[in-house]
This record gives C-alpha cells, structure tokens and sequence, in this order.
C-alpha cells in the first residue's frame, strides 16, 4: 500500500508537518506543554528555564523541519519516475497516515515510555488527553490508509 515512491514521500511529509501541527498549537499557540517538561504543569519557573524550554522545542522544530525537506526532496524524485501513478488523494493519505504514525509514536515514546511530557501536564484528566492523542495517531493512519487504498490516479 505505501510502496509507491509518492507514498513513501507522504508518509516522510506527513511525519514531519504533523510534528510541526504539535509544536505549534501545542507547545507554541496553547502553551499545554513543551518537548521537555521539568514541572508538573510544564510551565517555567524563571526565565532560564523558559529559554531551556524553547532551546530544546527548537531542535524538534528542526528535526520536524528535517524530515519536511527530507520528504519534499522525495516528491521531487517521484516526480521523476517515469511510472509514478500520480494521485492527490494518494498523497494525501499518505501524509495523513504519516502524521497519525507521528501522534502514535511520540505520544507513546513521549507520553508513556519516557514521560519527559504530556499533552496536558497537571490537568486532571492528563490521561484522558494523552489517550485521545494516541487515539488521533489511529484515526489519521486508518483514515490516510483508507485514502490511498482507494486513490487511484493517471499516469503522465
């Protein structure tokens, strides 16, 4: 099913925009929690700490951002290969099933393994958040599995 060189390249795409979505809203836009949380809320206790805090979101901004070039330079070599079928809706399974791949191993490594954060830290239901996180990683890989499964596309 993600064989095909434009797949592989969503999946790569996938992975790392869906990084940038947790970054942004979660750690940038709503503040629930950075990469590495040394409080029970994740909120800074001084200003030092904040900068340690944005130090560390910014390597995984850049790593997100490394795995978006990464899976652009792969489109680009699709591109190139004479026997692509080429779809939209491929593409775009294939990104959506890379992000739920992303949701479902950073939550579990994150989350559960390494327990360095949580989607929101010290909330009372901090569980249940990190449960729907994880359930989001299922949804977006069955959803994007099922767009690319049925994507069919012409060729050039």
């Amino acid at each position: 099913m993600f064989k095909a060189p434009l797949t592989r390249a969503g999946l790569v795409l996938g992975l790392g925009l869906g990084g940038f979505a947790d970054g942004i809203v979660l750690h940038q836009i709503l503040g629930w929690h950075h990469l590495i949380c040394t409080t029970e809320t994740c909120q800074p206790e001084t200003v030092e700490a904040l900068k340690v805090q944005n130090m560390q979101d910014g390597f995984f901004h850049l790593a997100t951002w490394l795995l978006t070039i990464t899976g652009v330079v792969m489109l680009f070599r699709a591109g190139r290969v004479a026997t692509q079928v080429w779809s939209g809706r491929a593409l775009a399974g294939s990104m959506l099933a890379g992000w739920g791949v992303f949701n479902l191993v950073e939550g579990v490594i994150d989350h559960h393994v390494l327990r360095i954060h949580h989607v929101r830290p010290g909330h009372p239901n901090e569980l249940l958040f990190d449960l729907l996180f994880l359930a989001s990683g299922v949804l977006l890989i069955a959803v994007g599995a099922w767009m690319s499964r049925g994507a069919s596309g012409a060729r050039r």
